[in-house]
């Protein structure tokens, strides 16, 4: 998935976009080395020595890899594990409500 979320970022990179990634492998210095290979620009967060049992996964009920949440601009999640053109729709989709919500707080002003 690291092509397709390399475009996405450099797509959106002037929008109000963060992609996060949360990285299940038990060693972080095997893990610094393969995060630079695949040239990841956006925050990685490390599951911690535990790997797919760490701490984030158990907070988040994650129990599948690669798990994916799209939160809108309220934290709440909108739509889990969609892929590729799903999750361009998606980012899209709450992209937009988030400026037609803009525009309409700016145009009562």
């Amino acid at each position: 998935m690291y092509p397709h979320e390399r475009s996405l970022v450099a797509r959106l990179k002037d929008e109000p976009f963060a992609l996060i990634g949360i990285n299940s492998d038990d060693d972080l210095e095997k893990l610094k080395p393969a995060l630079e290979k695949e040239s990841i620009t956006w925050r990685s967060f490390w599951n911690g020595k535990l790997g797919t049992s760490g701490p984030i996964s158990t907070a988040w009920g994650v129990s599948s890899w690669p798990t994916i949440f799209v939160l809108d601009e309220e934290g709440v999640i909108r739509y889990m594990n969609v892929r590729e053109a799903k999750m361009d729709e998606a980012v899209d989709t709450l992209l937009a409500e988030l400026k037609a919500k803009q525009a309409k707080k700016d145009g009562k002003k």
